[in-house]
């Protein structure tokens, strides 16, 4: 696995915006050395297609069907919807690993067995005096290691306030959900199963947010940030239960993503453009997704300078595939975003808003670029 470590400043974590994380993540990736171990095989093949022994079944690229129970074994990455994995599959369920009561707010952590050999960590963060809140689900980019953040009381209070519900987790191959893969192979050389696997994670833990019976399901919303934002396109258009969306800096629009991202080595990227690669993930790329949340609420946000994992062709091409109800705010560099968002503390403020929090006006002009509409950058 890469091994890149991210520095969070403690103003950035309050707000849950993770520009630190995305400064370093495009540092480590340009970096020239060889990274450690990335020549030694680690473990076998991944744990989803353990006993199967045979390529998962087919589904068209551009279908959202269903995966059939009896095709879960080998989980088919490849498409956007995932049924209830059958009751065979779920050794455990969901167990229990701790709770803190802190001052306004209780936090859970609960580890998810729904595969085996890839149990998730969910930080269920919950608003006191609240019988049944909405919900917020946060999802941040690949190599965030935030699981200990989830844990930080103040942050807590920040996810909560305004009588919300949170729940963090970790996509598919990041952290300690890195594991059953040669260390050869990483984040984005599986993207297919990085991206895939973790929008059904979504559309799994809303399902268990429902059996719990303690969380207004009629109003759910999702952060996401870098690759956590793809995710969260991806999860909306399978799971109409996601009603507003907040974006930052998503990755996507794969060819001229891996053509020009720093995210790759030089001398690595002509295998992420060979059309097998591509083929792959073509039924996970956020340009073909995008248009189809016409009926949900959505902020897509991108730092134009200083953060070079997204190339500015594949930003266009996002926005370019929004549509008209997307609201589209470009923040010049990361000065400008730390001023209007960071400093200010009103990260989350916009998606509360859409899920009915009523929160008082900052009384501050934000300067950064604004549209309601998806018109192109130069058509701004």
């Amino acid at each position: 696995m890469r091994a890149v470590r991210i520095a969070f400043s403690f103003v950035l974590l309050a707000v849950c915006l993770h520009l630190p994380h995305a400064l370093a993540q495009q540092e480590s990736a340009s970096a020239p050395t060889k990274l450690a171990n990335r020549d030694t095989a680690g473990a076998s093949s991944p744990a989803l297609n353990a006993g199967a022994g045979s390529a998962p079944k087919s589904y068209a690229a551009d279908s959202t069907e269903s995966v059939p129970k009896s095709d879960l074994v080998s989980e088919d990455w490849s498409v956007l919807k995932v049924t209830h994995l059958p009751p065979e599959y779920l050794p455990g369920d969901t167990e229990e690993l701790g709770t803190a009561d802190a001052p306004g707010f209780t936090r859970e952590i609960v580890q998810a067995h729904w595969r085996d050999h890839d149990p998730i960590d969910l930080y269920v963060m919950r608003p006191k005096g609240i019988k049944k809140p909405p919900v917020i689900l946060y999802l941040y980019s690949y190599a965030s290691k935030t699981t200990d953040h989830y844990k930080n009381l103040e942050l807590g209070k920040v996810l909560t306030q305004y009588g919300f519900a949170a729940v963090g987790f970790e996509s598919a191959l990041t952290g300690e959900r890195y594991h059953d893969l040669p260390q050869t192979k990483w984040f984005v050389s599986e993207l297919q199963q990085s991206l895939g696997s973790t929008v059904h994670d979504v559309q799994l833990i809303l399902d268990y947010l429902e059996k719990r019976g303690d969380i207004d399901m009629t109003r759910v919303g999702m952060f996401g940030d870098g690759s956590g934002a793809t995710i969260a396109i991806l999860a909306a258009a399978a799971d109409p239960r996601i009603q507003a969306v907040d974006l930052l800096n998503p990755w996507g629009d794969w060819p001229d993503w891996f053509a020009q991202t720093v995210m790759i080595q030089e001398k690595e990227r002509a295998d992420y453009l060979k059309p097998n690669f591509l083929s792959s993930v073509e039924n996970l790329d956020p340009v073909k997704w995008l248009p189809e949340l016409k009926t949900r609420r959505v902020r897509l946000q991108y730092i134009l300078q200083g953060i070079a994992v997204t190339p500015r062709t594949a930003m266009e091409r996002v926005e370019a595939a929004a549509p008209p109800n997307v609201r589209i705010v470009h923040y010049e560099n990361t000065h400008e975003f730390l001023l209007n968002v960071a400093l200010k503390g009103t990260g989350l403020d916009w998606i509360k808003e859409q899920l009915g929090a009523d929160i008082p006006p900052h009384g501050e002009t934000n300067t950064a670029s604004q549209s309601s509409g998806a018109a192109k950058p130069s058509e701004r």
